[in-house]
């Protein structure tokens, strides 16, 4: 039925429902169960995951609180997936697809992980947007987001004109190749999209010209089967097909890791209660422990290979002792004070192409100078150098 909904709200509550099918027959408002009017409406949602043409206010995670301060990460809204199943919307192709991210979001860099450790530069391209956020659409609202770099502008300070100067891109940073948007935001408002968050990563098709999955989680799981015939590294598994015990342990990690790690970080940064921050930085605390000892008696986090979990787990604690622990106020703990995590970062780190996937320089740039209410002049600490730790020889 497309993207948007053919009927309103007030359609279903009227006189008499009428249904584009027969099927449903003709109800008085008295007889019509909820459960009906409910079901009706679900099946007339886009597949996409958007609200049809209830357009949602843009937001970013700083806007996603509950009324007693916790942060509250909603679900991403595109969900499409990239199968070898024959009839697929999105099958596999070499050169089809594309990844708008940035270096310094953890959730885009599990993307670029995976294209790296399975070799797949060359079939997936990829645009790194600028670190900094800036106004998408200032002549319309106050939003502040994902912006492309420009080689040729000029430098500019954070978004109420602080702080800085910041270069209109650092290296690397390029603008869109394809619809030629100054914002990610752009790329979304293309493809239709009336959900409203923004985010990176973006897994785009070119051919058709459309969004497939802004959902990290997935699109990793994607790259890791689905294109093992353009990979340079088609044997890595991430996620053993064949290994039901090994595909329930990584789940099992995942589950507690994103809840009190992944996700715990933003927990203690984003509270706006003291109560909120102190039962999120308990929760993180204690996994922090947990994972310290789980790797001195074995080399990844679900086990003794390396799989998707590590993915999951190494680019936050990269970004730990560097931001988290000084602008989340996550500093109960440190990874360089954990002897095990350090080596376990240290191995990872090491592996073919993963240190090109890290740029503290605009990890930092990104989390200081995004958000003024939190660091009104995106003053940048200089930091312990946690990347020349992790370069260093083991003593």
């Amino acid at each position: 039925m497309g993207r948007y909904l053919p009927l309103a709200l007030s359609t279903l509550v009227h006189t008499t429902l009428i249904s584009p099918s027969t099927a449903f027959g003709r109800w008085s408002p008295t007889t019509v169960p909820s459960r009906h009017i409910m079901s009706l409406m679900d099946s007339l949602k886009p597949a996409d995951g958007s609200e049809g043409n209830k357009n949602k206010k843009p937001r970013t995670a700083l806007d996603e609180k509950s009324k007693n301060g916790e942060f509250t990460r909603k679900d991403a809204a595109w969900r499409g997936t990239i199968s070898r199943k024959e009839g697929a919307k999105f099958p596999p192709e070499d050169n089809r697809y594309h990844l708008y991210v940035a270096h310094a979001c953890p959730w885009a860099h599990r993307t670029m992980l995976v294209r790296a450790l399975k070799g797949l530069e060359q079939t997936i391209s990829i645009t790194v947007v600028h670190p900094v956020w800036q106004p998408t659409k200032p002549q319309d609202d106050e939003h502040t987001g994902w912006v492309f770099g420009d080689p040729s502008g000029e430098s500019f300070s954070n978004n109420i004109g602080l702080g800085g100067p910041f270069p209109a891109a650092f290296p690397g940073n390029e603008p869109d190749p394809f619809q030629g948007a100054k914002s990610i935001r752009e790329l979304y408002e293309f493809a239709g999209d009336t959900d409203g968050k923004y985010s990176v990563p973006l897994l785009w098709d070119k051919k058709t010209n459309t969004i497939v999955s802004n959902e990290s989680s997935e699109i990793i799981r994607m790259l890791n089967s689905e294109f093992n015939e353009f990979a340079k590294d088609p044997e890595l598994d991430l996620y053993p097909e064949d290994d039901l015990n090994q595909r329930e342990a990584i789940d099992a990690v995942n589950q507690w890791v994103y809840a009190t790690i992944n996700n715990g970080v933003y927990r203690c940064g984003f509270a706006t209660s003291q109560e909120a921050y102190n039962k999120a930085i308990e929760e993180l605390t204690d996994s922090f422990d947990r994972i310290h000892e789980i790797l001195k008696k074995q080399n990844f986090i679900a086990g003794n290979q390396l799989t998707e979990a590590d993915i999951r787990l190494f680019v936050t604690l990269i970004r730990f002792d560097e931001v988290y622990a000084v602008y989340f106020k996550t500093n109960t703990r440190s990874v360089a004070g954990a002897p095990s995590m350090m080596e376990y970062i240290r191995t990872i780190y090491r592996m073919k192409g993963v240190a090109e996937t890290v740029n503290m320089d605009q990890i930092k740039a990104h989390y200081y100078a995004s958000h003024p209410n939190l660091n009104r002049w995106s003053v940048i600490p200089r930091g312990p150098d946690f990347i020349k730790l992790l370069e260093a020889a083991d003593n």
